[in-house]
């Protein structure tokens, strides 16, 4: 037997280990993909098109340092209050009461017009101003 010591190039390349490394990075991006993916769902509700053009009453109530009340600029007293808010929750069932605390005012006189409205069940908003104006 003859032992031939003549080598012969490789004529083609071994794909093998490069295919491995390619199924690796598709399995970790897949894995990824999917983890981020995961969560909460949550369907929000889509804005109509069209402007709302119900128009709904409106007092506002300010509350003064000295604890008077005014409804729209006109003084009141909090029995007078409470008359005013049921006829005019009477007129529209879905009015708004704004109240408008001054900064010096007594708490508890704000506390008494929100009490009153959560009574009477009216929408009630807050105004506030920024700090320093």
């Amino acid at each position: 037997m003859q032992v031939s010591t003549e080598t012969k190039p490789y004529d083609s390349i071994n794909v093998t280990p490069m295919l491995d490394l390619a199924y690796v990075l598709l399995v970790v991006f897949i894995l990824m993909t999917t983890a981020s993916v995961q969560g909460m769902k949550i369907s929000m509700p889509k804005p109509s098109n069209k402007p709302s053009t119900e128009q709904h009453e409106l007092k506002i109530v300010q509350v003064m340092p000295g604890g008077a009340l005014l409804v729209n600029g006109a003084p009141v007293t909090l029995a007078q209050l409470e008359g005013q808010l049921t006829s005019a929750k009477a007129r529209d069932p879905k009015m708004t009461v704004a109240i408008k605390g001054d900064a010096r005012a007594q708490y508890a006189a704000v506390v008494a017009v929100i009490d009153l409205c959560n009574q009477l069940a009216v929408n009630m908003a807050l105004v506030t101003s920024r700090i320093g104006t």
